[in-house]
């Protein structure tokens, strides 16, 4: 039998475009701040970057902290059997909270994006958990 897509996957592809995104967003901003000369040379010291340019690439190293697991999650999750409402929720949770931690970080706003973080960190636990349960959540 041939089942169409799951919508977990496709919260995944976007997943990926948010990090895509992020690392062109975060890449640009530095080479604001850097010479031409250190980036096409091989950038044997480092140059740090200041103000939005760093808050963008503090964000997509946080990014790269969690996408692998919540990628590893949807995954397993998909190959047993066990999506269903759980990993569906859990995912919208975490690429929409990825989506607007971004903008928020970038920003320098405290508290909220903080929030925001969380709210995708339990989207991420939400599909961990979902391996977890018993029983097929397919039919």
């Amino acid at each position: 039998m041939v089942r169409t897509g799951a919508p977990e996957l496709s919260l995944l592809g976007f997943a990926i475009v948010i990090g895509v995104v992020q690392l062109g967003w975060a890449a640009g901003a530095a080479r604001r701040q850097q010479s031409a000369a250190w980036n096409v040379g091989p950038r044997d010291e480092p140059w740090p970057v200041t103000g939005v340019a760093a808050r963008l690439d503090r964000a997509f190293k946080n990014f790269m902290e969690t996408f692998p697991l919540f990628a590893a999650a949807v995954i397993a999750a998909d190959l047993l059997g066990k999506l269903g409402p759980l990993t569906l929720w859990g995912s919208g949770l975490y690429v929409a909270g990825r989506a607007i931690y971004v903008p928020l970080y970038a920003t320098g706003v405290p508290v909220v994006r903080t929030l925001v973080w969380i709210v995708s960190l339990v989207g991420l636990l939400m599909v961990v958990a979902a391996i977890f349960t018993t029983g097929s959540a397919l039919a």
